[in-house]
């Protein structure tokens, strides 16, 4: 019976499987297409039900991941345990048994002995290289997309705000972390503090590309309301980002030093403030360089390369590329162009040329990560708990920032329009997961909150519109 689901979902590669002295490369090409193909459904799949494109990716992971696994599809049991294949190889190239380095990455007995299944197979050097390319693109990825929200922000916006999006981003971010940190510690007081960090900084995420799509659509973007939400979340996003730089240098580290958090705080600060000042130099002589180029392919080839370094040097201090790349989209903009060529600087937008490489890859990471999701462990009490109360405190956290608006501005639109956690808080939470703080169920339990609250926004948003004409 499972092989003949196979066959009816697959049928591509139940062929290819067959086939002999094929490009090493062949089965990588295979499942990457395939995995993008069923995200591009997904994402049909929401839009057609109103619902944020992300979403349908997201959900649509979770489906294949874990009927592929129920039907005993060795390569979805490597690619549901993530970073878990890339620590096993690392021991085994140091000298480890291969058992024995899947059992030390792999403390669940049972998980551990159907990943040896996998990779001893007569097919386990492909699944490795499949989950391996399948990160990597993954990776790529998230940093065009913290790229692309970055590039739709912009330094001189967040100047103009005003106080009232502070205030709303401070209180959307202090609230959350601890509602969040008291929720995980209540309901899992044999975690690790590390876990309750993790949770709290994933609490206080907003997606403003969500909310602002839903604003766009309702042509509300012009109302008090609605800037005051965009200038809150953009902030959210700076003060979130820097929680997470703190909280993964926390975990790194093993320990809690104020000088250290002062140094994290310090280092991100710089590099923010390095890359603001020094970056719009940097890119008026790389615009004068690449003269010779066409305008399209100066703005191509610049951001591609501008985003790449800005994510390659927070690594170098200790923070996430994502930093990097989000820092890379708020400095960056078509004007920086306008000395090469005035008259068509317009007509080729980096956003339209970016676009696409972030459509592409984008998609996997949303896969990936819902492939992660292993809905076994919604069969705990537990879980569904904990998911109940991270929901909970998501919910509140951000509602409670809407009171801290102007005095005539409505305060349940604004807190309703924070949140929504969408690509952010999954984000944060596939951090978590690969430093190794996020438990399978607690990782399961931060994605039901992610779903819930972007799904319950839009219509809520909406409905308080409504009845505010």
């Amino acid at each position: 019976m499972h092989l003949l689901l196979l066959y009816l979902l697959f049928p591509i590669s139940a062929f290819a499987s067959g086939a002999s002295h094929e490009d090493p490369a062949a089965s990588v090409i295979l499942w990457v297409t395939l995995i993008y193909f069923f995200a591009i459904i997904g994402r049909y799949l929401a839009r057609r039900l109103n619902q944020p494109g992300v979403m349908g990716e997201l959900l649509m992971g979770v489906f294949l991941g874990n009927v592929c696994y129920a039907m005993s599809m060795p390569l979805f049991t490597v690619l549901r345990e993530g970073s878990a294949v890339f620590n096993i190889m690392r021991d085994v190239l140091s000298g480890t048994s291969l058992s024995n380095a899947v059992s030390l990455t792999m403390p669940n007995p049972f998980y551990a002995q159907q990943m040896l299944s996998a990779l001893t197979s007569i097919n386990g050097v492909d699944y490795m290289k499949i989950a391996y390319v399948v990160d990597i693109f993954a990776r790529y990825g998230v940093i065009f997309l913290l790229f692309k929200v970055g590039l739709e922000s912009s330094i001189e916006e967040l100047k103009h705000t005003g106080k009232a999006s502070m205030k709303v981003a401070i209180i959307g971010v202090i609230v959350p972390i601890i509602l969040g940190a008291g929720a995980a510690h209540l309901m899992m007081p044999d975690a690790s503090f590390h876990s309750d960090l993790f949770v709290a900084a994933t609490l206080c995420a907003t997606s403003v590309g969500i909310t602002a799509s839903v604003l766009s659509e309702m042509k509300k973007l012009g109302t008090r309301e609605a800037q005051t939400i965009l200038g809150a979340a953009v902030i959210d996003d700076i003060l979130g980002l820097i929680i997470l730089a703190i909280v993964s240098s926390i975990v790194i580290s093993g320990h809690i030093e104020m000088m250290s958090v002062l140094q994290i705080i310090m280092m991100t600060l710089v590099f923010f403030a390095g890359a603001i000042l020094l970056g719009p130099w940097l890119l008026k002589k790389a615009v004068y360089f690449f003269r010779f180029l066409e305008l399209w392919e100066a703005k191509l080839f610049i951001s591609f390369i501008f985003v790449m370094t800005l994510s390659w040097l927070a690594t170098k201090v200790q923070l996430a590329t994502i930093i990097g790349a989000f820092a890379a989209g708020l400095i960056l903009h078509d004007g920086l162009f306008k000395s090469r060529d005035i008259e068509h600087v317009s007509s080729v937008r980096i956003s339209h040329l970016i676009g696409p490489i972030e459509s592409i890859l984008a998609p996997l990471f949303f896969m990936l990560i819902g492939i992660q999701v292993k809905i076994e462990t919604f069969f705990h009490p537990a879980v569904i708990l904990l998911a109940f109360g991270l929901i909970v405190a998501a919910i509140l956290g951000k509602i409670v920032s809407g009171f801290g608006a102007e005095k005539g501005d409505d305060k349940w639109v604004i807190g309703l329009g924070m949140m929504p956690r969408g690509e952010v808080g999954i984000v944060f939470a596939s951090i978590g997961k690969t430093l190794g703080v996020i438990s399978d169920q607690l990782f399961s339990a931060i994605i039901l909150m992610v779903i819930v609250t972007t799904l319950i926004a839009p219509p809520l948003i909406k409905a308080r519109f409504a009845k505010l004409v």
